[in-house]
């Protein structure tokens, strides 16, 4: 038995989750919640936990302290959970189809600043809040098979 098996479980008061347009191919779907994943990180580095190692000592990066649940939907889905993360101001960070044709950061941030926020082509988001707040955020979405 592991020595941390008697231990309470550690319960979270906040979600992360990543929100993925349905049609998207599986490689997309990947790289996009990849990239939006690490939007929220740099947002809020007090997510990040400790460092990792292996028994031999080996050192590691450390990850996020709290599970990403990972969430899909069609287009409408997403633009609706778009502008009620914008409604209750959570941290979020988005991915456009015209990312994909894009290879770098500048050229990113420029595609998503050419497009007024109503009329983006959203395949993702991520949002990271009160977990109530992130449920009504994600109504309409089911977990990603």
């Amino acid at each position: 038995m592991s020595p941390d098996a008697d231990r309470e479980p550690i319960r979270f008061d906040t979600k992360i989750a990543v929100l993925l347009r349905e049609d998207l191919a599986s490689w997309q779907r990947l790289n996009v919640c990849a990239f939006l994943v690490s939007g929220i990180t740099a947002g809020q580095p007090e997510l990040v936990g400790d460092a990792y190692a292996d028994a031999d000592g080996t050192g590691y990066l450390a990850m996020l302290r709290q599970p990403v649940l990972v969430f899909q939907g069609g287009k409408d889905v997403l633009t609706a959970a778009h502008g009620r993360a914008l409604g209750r101001r959570l941290p979020m960070s988005i991915f456009t189809s015209e990312l994909f044709s894009s290879g770098n950061d500048r050229d990113n941030r420029a595609a998503v600043a050419a497009v007024p926020t109503a009329e983006l082509d959203l395949v993702g988001l991520a949002v990271h809040g009160p977990k109530n707040a992130v449920d009504k955020v994600l109504k309409g979405a089911v977990m990603h098979p």
